[in-house]
């Protein structure tokens, strides 16, 4: 087996999907050197206020984490593009397994009860043929032993894409765009709500309305990358 495994990887060798250099057999979707120059967030006081003021005044957000900075042009854009849109999903698996162990080492959610994911429209679903953040949930949960409830917490319509919109835009364009199924499962809960990229905060702030039906619900957040404004 291993010498089949072999010669498939010598005519299709896995590349790095930020620098396109063949990748070796140890590495996983970014070479060695890619992998250093990732932008990991320190987690320290400033920006894990930096973080919770995206949502102030707005929704009562207990905690905010996030794992990489995103910008343009960056490492983490590309990831986060293949991972969306190039139908690798596992991509969230490689992301959970490096952010989580940060998570569980800081202890910031070990009270929380259930994680949930920012969930995608069907008509979306159904064109691209997975959530990106359904295999990045899953792997969290197991890190850090916290219960993954998918399809709890719907979209009910279609927005276009909110990258080149200004920030009310987006606030118009999602607002009241999203669906909790039972409004009594998160009761007294605390509920970490998982997405990919933190930029204006439109979405996460619907998806937190909506959530803040619940009677005594906690929320915090946890995205894979920040879109910290220049």
């Amino acid at each position: 087996m291993h010498y089949l495994k072999d010669i498939f990887y010598l005519f299709y060798p896995n590349l790095c999907i930020h620098c396109s250099i063949v990748l070796l057999q140890n590495e996983e979707y970014l070479c060695i050197t890619c992998s250093n120059n990732l932008p990991i967030i320190t987690s320290n006081e400033y920006i894990n206020n930096e973080l919770l003021s995206v949502f102030y005044g707005q929704v009562l957000i207990e905690n905010v984490r996030s794992f990489l900075y995103y910008k343009k042009g960056n490492i983490t854009q590309k990831i986060i593009y293949e991972l969306k849109y190039k139908n690798q999903p596992e991509i969230g698996i490689f992301l959970a397994n490096w952010f989580g162990e940060k998570l569980k080492e800081s202890a910031i959610f070990k009270t929380v009860d259930y994680i949930i994911s920012v969930p995608l429209h069907q008509s979306k679903l159904k064109k691209r043929g997975y959530n990106q953040l359904t295999k990045f949930g899953e792997r969290l949960s197991v890190i850090l032993n916290i219960e993954y409830k998918p399809d709890v917490l719907i979209k009910l319509k279609s927005a276009n894409t909110q990258t080149k919109k200004q920030r009310f835009e987006r606030f118009l364009d999602i607002k009241n765009s999203f669906k909790l199924i039972d409004l009594e499962l998160f009761e007294s809960k605390r509920v970490l709500l998982i997405d990919d990229v933190i930029t204006t905060g439109a979405t996460l702030v619907s998806c937190c309305e909506e959530l803040s039906k619940t009677k005594n619900i906690t929320i915090s957040i946890a995205t894979m990358s920040y879109a910290k404004k220049e």
